[in-house]
């Protein structure tokens, strides 16, 4: 279920932002291939906070291209678990809360108009499914999430874990090539 508040205050915003994996970590695929372990699994945890994905994703190096990264990516969604779903969607904030880092940049689209009707949704769909809407925003507007949102509202929740899944996935598939990409 879940728990927590929309309304936010900037001070814990902040502080929640610095705490939290909420900023890229971005280097050159040759930095992350030659790296120690530890720092190529801080790196994928900044693109996906699930650790069976960032440690499958250190030990898979080195990775000759992105285009290599990104099918070891695709390949190591295939090994996660819900349980590990959920522990990189722990990371995520709500759609149209007030973000931070790359989930900012990401949700760009959500203008303040939107909002109250996005918490609403949140709100009905964490209650259903007991964890948070999870989309890749990236280039959709408000409206677009929302709807998407009102859509999935229906799903059953074997149908949805595998939506909200794969829509982890595109998310996590366009911040690899973000990070690297230095």
């Amino acid at each position: 279920m879940f728990s927590g508040s929309y309304k936010t205050d900037s001070r814990a915003l902040t502080s929640r932002c610095l705490a939290r994996r909420g900023w890229l970590s971005r280097v050159s695929l040759e930095s992350f291939n030659a790296s120690p372990a530890g720092e190529a699994v801080a790196v994928m945890l900044s693109c996906c906070a699930s650790r069976r994905f960032a440690d499958a994703m250190a030990a898979g190096r080195p990775y000759p291209s992105l285009a290599a990264a990104q099918t070891a990516t695709r390949t190591a969604f295939e090994s996660l678990t819900w349980d590990d779903v959920l522990e990189a969607m722990s990371e995520h904030p709500r759609i149209g809360a007030r973000a931070c880092g790359q989930s900012a940049a990401e949700q760009s689209g959500v203008a303040d108009s939107s909002r109250a009707a996005l918490a609403a949704g949140n709100a009905r769909y964490e209650e259903r499914f007991g964890h948070v809407f999870l989309i890749c925003a990236s280039g959709l507007s408000g409206e677009q999430m929302r709807a998407a949102l009102e859509e999935r509202l229906g799903n059953d929740p074997a149908t949805e874990r595998a939506v909200a899944t794969t829509e982890l996935e595109k998310i996590t598939l366009l911040r690899v090539a973000k990070a690297l990409s230095a």
